[in-house]
């Protein structure tokens, strides 16, 4: 039996340890706090993209977090200032060659800043944990609507839902009766094949500016969404957001995604009423971003597959 054995090599083990460490020193050397919060949680994220992994604890049903993200609030509310975390997330469902059910990723919250700003901090974050070779000239900062234009020929916002489609079918994308009636569906689809493959190579780029109905826990600003995403080699690496403090709003945004999920056949997990306390009680003005750490290990050595990074993946855990 030979699976006990690590699917990455040593070398790439004391690579993920020198990016650690790197981060460690950069989120130091700019005065962020290293915070730690719980991993299981009474409450669920309610996402519909996302797909939580339960447990029991004490007799008590409890969820494995999908992202520190709402503890994290939780302390920016209480006063703890810019923040961040390595957290170990998991997510049901997601197993593949950029995934795996359990990861780690880099969270961290700066306050006073929007989410332009915060992209020239990933920027320097990232530069600052990959080897010397690796690191990026200036990066590219894109509109979502630019992006899906310029590698897709297409309007985001103005074209109808039939003529993303067909742009899809045109290209040889199969796309699901299910996906057909969902206009963002259709946009995710866009972005995972025609476009998303297209960015980052040579430099990171930024893609900003999503469609409202993307915003998640963003700010609106009218059509878009203030949220971002970050890509290298093709790979997504990193989702932010200037971040929504409003609690009517993001009580109004989890009900909603609550509604979606019944309809879809989906769990309706309970909400976390002790995150929207924390907003009611007042979130500071900030920006927040995770980083999928075990992705950027992947382009700092030109891994294909998770699995060449992480020591034992959901197969041999």
């Amino acid at each position: 039996m030979a699976d006990w054995q690590p699917t990455a090599s040593i070398a790439t083990l004391e690579l993920r340890a020198r990016m650690l460490r790197a981060a460690r020193e950069y989120f130091t050397a700019t005065h962020a706090l290293e915070v730690e919060t719980p991993n299981l949680s009474a409450a669920a994220v309610s996402d519909v993209h996302l797909a939580s992994v339960e447990a029991r604890a004490c007799g008590q049903p409890r969820f494995l977090h999908t992202s520190p993200e709402y503890a994290m609030k939780r302390l920016l509310a209480a006063g703890c200032g810019d923040i961040w975390q390595i957290a170990k997330v998991y997510r049901d469902g997601e197993a593949g060659r950029w995934h795996n059910p359990e990861f780690t990723m880099i969270e961290w919250y700066r306050l006073g800043i929007d989410h332009h700003a915060l992209m020239s901090d990933v920027e320097r974050l990232i530069n600052a944990m990959l080897p010397p070779e690796r690191r990026c000239e200036r990066a590219e900062r894109l509109t979502y609507r630019d992006a899906v234009q310029l590698h897709a020929g297409v309007d985001a916002f103005d074209d109808p839902t039939p003529v993303l489609i067909a742009r899809l079918e045109s290209a040889g994308i199969e796309v699901p009766q299910d996906v057909r009636a969902d206009r963002d569906a259709v946009l995710d689809l866009i972005m995972a094949t025609l476009v998303g493959p297209t960015l980052g190579h040579e430099r990171l780029t930024f893609i900003y500016d999503y469609p409202a109905s993307q915003a998640a826990l963003a700010k609106v600003r009218g059509p878009v969404a203030s949220r971002f995403e970050a890509y290298l080699d093709g790979i997504e690496l990193a989702n932010g957001f200037h971040e929504l403090a409003d609690p009517v709003e993001q009580r109004a945004r989890f009900e909603r995604d609550l509604a979606e999920r019944k309809r879809r056949g989906l769990p309706t997990p309970p909400l976390d009423e002790r995150f929207l306390a924390a907003l009611e009680h007042g979130l500071p003005e900030c920006s927040g971003v995770a980083l999928g750490f075990d992705r950027l290990v992947m382009c700092a050595i030109g891994a294909r597959h998770i699995e060449e990074v992480l020591a034992f993946p959901f197969d041999r855990a």
